[in-house]
């Protein structure tokens, strides 16, 4: 199973991901983020990281042009919109980057109405927590909203996965939904601080994932 870490600030840990064989780094360009990569490193530093690992730009409503620049700039392989961007503004970054759109679920959502509009716009999806504002909250949504829905696209899950869900998202992996299931996207319950990787967590959580 692919495996995105999100929230990286520190080009050592980003080298160690590399190491452990897993596939996606996050860099949050959001301003009001406590992760907000760019309080740590410059777009140079950024650029300059090198290996096998793909570098993702989270960003949250921010204007088109820029989003663009920072693409270049940092030598971004995808960009993660996680914001209320329409299909028209996904269209116009997707067609000079891979874009993944995510969408923040609750409890009383029709997934596949919610997707629908962006279907032809956008390259991925992830699934995420809903919560107040655009940042992570740490939580988990229920995963059984997905079963028996028809995605059709892959899918990032996210949302609050934390170091003992290994064995259930290979459960997960056994539900029909699943087939289009393209990686996992942890964060915060991998942390010491915000930006901060424990790093032996985030070891353990792969070693069980990727046996």
């Amino acid at each position: 199973m692919r495996i995105k870490v999100c929230g990286m600030t520190k080009a050592e840990q980003v080298k160690q991901l590399d190491e452990l064989g897993v596939e996606f780094a996050g860099f949050i360009f959001y301003p009001k983020s406590p992760r907000y990569v760019f309080k740590s490193m410059p777009a140079t530093e950024i650029k300059k990281i090198r290996g096998k690992i793909n570098k993702v730009g989270v960003f949250v409503n921010a204007d088109p042009d820029e989003v663009l620049k920072i693409v270049d700039a940092c030598g971004l392989y995808l960009v993660q919109l996680h914001g209320d961007e329409s299909p028209r503004v996904c269209e116009r970054i997707a067609n000079y980057v891979s874009v993944i759109k995510a969408f923040r679920i609750s409890d009383d959502d029709n997934i596949e109405w919610k997707i629908r509009e962006y279907y032809d716009a956008v390259d991925m999806y992830m699934f995420d927590t809903e919560g107040v504002g655009y940042g992570g909250t740490g939580k988990k949504f229920n995963w059984q909203l997905l079963r028996g829905q028809n995605i059709r696209k892959p899918f990032f899950l996210s949302g609050g996965i934390s170091p003992d869900d290994a064995e259930n998202l290979k459960t997960f992996q056994n539900d029909p939904v699943a087939k289009d299931l393209f990686a996992v996207d942890i964060n915060s319950k991998f942390e010491i601080m915000p930006g901060v990787k424990d790093m032996d967590k985030v070891k353990e959580f792969v070693d069980k994932l990727k046996d």
